[in-house]
């Protein structure tokens, strides 16, 4: 059973606090970073303001954030109607709280049962059955109508549904109007960064009536950021290279989300200099001109450690020499994206870089706690 409704912000943190690290935490900050959404929710519209430019993705548009931050957490406590700026720019008006809930991205869907409204949802996006979390917290979801994908989704499956909310990807804007113009509301959600999920994860909160755990959810990621900050301080920082999942010759640049993740768990990444909006082809000369310390696999890499490590052409890189090769685990979800529970890929792979300083019997008692808290599950037990 979660514990969610159990443990008030303050019991969390002490939680966490006895995880990796001694660095203390901010005392009385329970909000999320301070370029973070805070939905307006009164009913009034918001003015759209001008986001980040995913480039990576073609259907992209600029994402929004709404009003300024407030020391109140981003809900509406049951007064609705609520009108919030999603992040296609667009201004929505929920009347009423939905009670029928459709999610047809499985990143806003992750969300949904950490916010404790699986019970809600009544469809979901195509292959829910292969989603690890989904069959570990909330395994009803998997029988839920599916509403397709990104690609192929199903309007007319979608509308059948009657959904009082849908959660849709910005790439399927053409489709929210649609839906509207059948009176269903519909939010847009684009968290292809750090920054934009953290705003995704305020926005459905406000739209949901759940913005006290949408504020657990980031002060989860506010405390362990500045536990790894402090605890890594004056650290050295080992070169990292984080290989894509079908190619071993891909690796993360500087503009991804997966740059900023060994950043923050006290690595360089190799690729730093690249600037390149998605995962960058080199060649095994560069690779070995790099020379990393640490070489790690994306959560769904098609293969594996052992074939990195039988590869003739990297037998002179120092990870390779040393062993250090390591793929990211993805037995819930793929932390080496932006998941809500993403920061546990650099509480991860802290321990990996660093045991001496954040060991993994502490990152591994803290991802337990994680996964037990806003999913109901312990993440170590099969």
């Amino acid at each position: 059973m979660k514990k969610i409704f159990s443990l008030a912000p303050a019991l969390i943190l002490s939680l966490l606090l006895a995880a990796c690290g001694s660095a203390k935490a901010p005392e009385t900050d329970t909000q999320g970073p301070d370029n973070a959404l805070e939905a307006s929710v009164s009913d009034a519209s918001a003015e759209p303001v001008p986001g980040h430019d995913d480039s990576a993705n073609d259907d992209s548009a600029n994402a929004v954030s709404g009003t300024d931050a407030s020391d109140e957490p981003a809900e509406n406590q049951g007064h609705y109607p609520v009108t919030l700026t999603d992040q296609g720019g667009r201004t929505v008006t929920i009347e009423k709280e939905p009670q029928k809930l459709v999610s047809g991205y499985y990143i806003s869907t992750s969300l949904l049962i950490a916010l404790d409204l699986e019970e809600k949802l009544v469809g979901i996006e195509a292959k829910a059955d292969k989603r690890a979390i989904y069959r570990r917290s909330a395994p009803a979801l998997t029988t839920l109508p599916s509403v397709g994908s990104a690609k192929e989704f199903d309007l007319e499956g979608c509308a059948a549904l009657e959904p009082d909310l849908v959660i849709l990807p910005l790439r399927l804007q053409n489709a929210a109007g649609t839906l509207e113009e059948l009176g269903i509301p519909v939010l847009l959600v684009n968290p292809e960064d750090q920054a934009l999920l953290e705003e995704m994860i305020l926005l459905i909160g406000a739209a949901t009536d759940t913005g006290t755990q949408a504020q657990a959810l980031l002060h989860f990621t506010d405390v362990q950021r500045e536990r790894l900050s402090q605890t890594l301080a004056g650290a050295e920082a080992p070169s990292v290279y984080l290989a894509g999942n079908s190619d071993m010759l891909s690796v993360a640049t500087d503009a991804m989300y997966q740059s900023d993740l060994i950043r923050l768990a006290g690595g360089t990444n190799v690729a730093g200099n690249l600037t390149d909006p998605y995962w960058a082809k080199v060649s095994y000369e560069q690779l070995l001109a790099w020379n990393p310390a640490y070489i790690i696999l994306a959560s769904d890499a098609d293969y594996s450690v052992e074939d990195v490590l039988a590869d003739p052409n990297l037998a002179g890189c120092d990870a390779v020499k040393c062993g250090n090769v390591y793929q990211m685990p993805g037995d819930a979800e793929a932390w080496d994206s932006p998941v809500p529970s993403g920061i546990l890929g650099a509480v991860w792979l802290s321990g990996i870089l660093h045991p001496d300083l954040c060991s993994q019997e502490d990152c591994a008692a803290l991802i337990d706690e994680y996964y037990e808290t806003f999913y109901g599950f312990v993440y170590s037990e099969s």
